[in-house]
């Protein structure tokens, strides 16, 4: 074992006991524990997330495409805990292969799974030992109560040095979020950041009284991001869209061009409403164990191998 591996040996210890207790969380909750196949034929092309490739297939960066056709199928309560692969990420907060937490529940939407991540954060607090208050970086979380809300919109407002509309023009949301508005958020208390405009959600429904704006939110702990989560747009033709207009912003930045995934586009006639989230769990062990860098909450990182 190399000094590494034993310096962090308590917070491998931690992460099982997160890992055991997401699995409880869920199944007390009556969500089914499934699994789906890592290896697929065509990961759903999103612009700024890149799959490696296996052979003529691909490594899954997240399990959504197969888990949405089990909603489609009759499954209305789902979670699972797997391994997903992303080209390009590794940082003190990123790793090229990461332990996902993803789940579905039919007939629901953002508002409810805003619920469910509070819940689940908070009885992890319980089963950690940190209770009420979160100790991160020197800063006190307070986790009681109702959970602060903020609008997209207005987190530009309040912390970004150029308007949401600049950005977008720009083409510089993603940094601004990353660099001018996530260090700020979640420091006095956990904080969902809501109402993700239209260009920045393609697989999120869109709200009946703006079609400008997502029911898409992220959760953000003491400045990490830890999930992203949406109402489910289930409408095949708009997707086909959607999906399209992404595969065009991949061909224009020189990316990797991925076949449509029919059999997913084929099955989201057949999906009920419903609401989703893919959460970090290596981030959430980061959290708990008050880790500056996710390579302290993993046994290896990719440099050790």
């Amino acid at each position: 074992m190399s000094n590494r591996q034993k310096q962090i040996k308590k917070n491998i210890e931690l992460r099982a006991t997160i890992i055991q207790s997401v699995r409880g969380f869920f199944i007390r909750r009556g969500f089914l524990e499934v699994e789906t196949p890592v290896c697929i034929p065509s990961p759903l092309p999103e612009t700024h997330i890149d799959a490696p490739s296996s052979g003529a297939w691909f490594l899954q960066p997240s399990p959504e495409s197969c888990m949405k056709r089990l909603l489609s199928s009759g499954y209305h309560k789902i979670f699972q805990i797997c391994r997903c692969f992303r080209e390009n990420e590794r940082g003190k907060r990123h790793l090229p292969e990461l332990t996902m937490l993803e789940w579905y529940c039919a007939f629901s939407d953002y508002l409810d799974v805003m619920d469910q991540c509070e819940d689940l954060v908070k009885f992890l607090a319980e089963k950690t030992g940190a209770g009420d208050a979160l100790s991160y970086q020197g800063q006190t979380i307070n986790m009681t109560g109702n959970w602060d809300r903020l609008k997209v919109t207005e987190a530009f407002d309040r912390f970004a040095p150029v308007s949401l509309e600049s950005a977008l023009a720009s083409n510089d949301f993603d940094e601004v979020i990353s660099f001018e508005i996530e260090p700020h958020l979640g420091w006095e208390r956990p904080i969902f950041l809501y109402d993700y405009p239209r260009s920045k959600a393609s697989l999120a429904r869109c709200k009946n009284e703006d079609q400008q704006t997502a029911e898409r939110f992220e959760m953000y702990i003491g400045g990490l991001e830890l999930c992203n989560a949406f109402s489910e747009l289930t409408d095949p033709v708009e997707q086909r869209v959607r999906f399209e207009a992404d595969r065009q912003e991949r061909r224009i930045a020189g990316k990797a061009e991925y076949p449509m995934p029919e059999k997913f586009l084929d099955a989201l006639s057949a999906m009920p409403e419903a609401a989703g989230c893919a959460l970090g769990l290596d981030r959430l062990v980061m959290l708990f164990a008050d880790a500056p860098e996710i390579d302290d909450v993993v046994s290896f990182t990719p440099e050790e191998l």
